[in-house]
């Protein structure tokens, strides 16, 4: 398969929070040999619901079997492709550089030039984050890597569609509380 076929998708999942689902959710990836490239899981506004964002590189009919065979999990409440809609994307990255005497100042030159934070300050090293687009994420990290990356950690992409709730965030809550608002 060309690479011009394969494309980065990012996919929105709300699943109930109860053990052992983020791991049924893995393994349908696992089986039908897909890589993961970023994932992120955490609690959504609706109580009783986590809300799922991942990456997947794919064509589009693989990507749809995958949002198919997902939606028939038993505790995932909905799945979505965002792939195509007006999204804000964001990624969180925690980033332990050098930074001794010499280079401190220019290291906390870029902090202010990106609008990351020094988040911890060592005798050798500062911790700095950022939050932003991937392409600035990795803008930052590139640039920091000149004076000697030590640690690093990143969220992966989250994703919210732009907007007033959409008829697909309606209907999830729907199905979790039924119409009148109560589980």
């Amino acid at each position: 398969m060309s690479e011009q076929q394969m494309k980065r998708h990012t996919m929105i999942a709300w699943m109930e929070d109860k053990p052992g689902v983020l791991n049924r959710v893995a393994s349908l990836f696992r089986r039908r040999n897909f890589n993961i490239e970023s994932l992120a899981v955490g609690h959504s506004e609706t109580s009783g619901i986590s809300r799922m964002t991942f990456v997947a590189r794919g064509n589009n009919r693989e990507l749809r079997q995958v949002q198919t065979q997902l939606d028939k999990l038993i505790n995932v409440v909905d799945i979505q492709d965002v792939t195509h809609e007006p999204v804000v994307m964001r990624e969180l990255a925690m980033i332990k550089v050098k930074a001794t005497n010499g280079s401190r100042a220019q290291v906390m030159q870029l902090v202010d030039i990106y609008r990351a934070s020094v988040i911890d300050v060592g005798m050798e090293s500062l911790i700095v984050q950022i939050v932003g687009a991937e392409e600035r994420v990795e803008s930052f990290i590139k640039l920091l890597d000149n004076f000697g990356i030590e640690e690093m950690t990143r969220t992966g992409r989250i994703a919210m569609v732009r907007g007033p709730k959409s008829e697909k965030q309606i209907e999830v809550e729907a199905a979790v509380f039924g119409s009148n608002g109560q589980k």
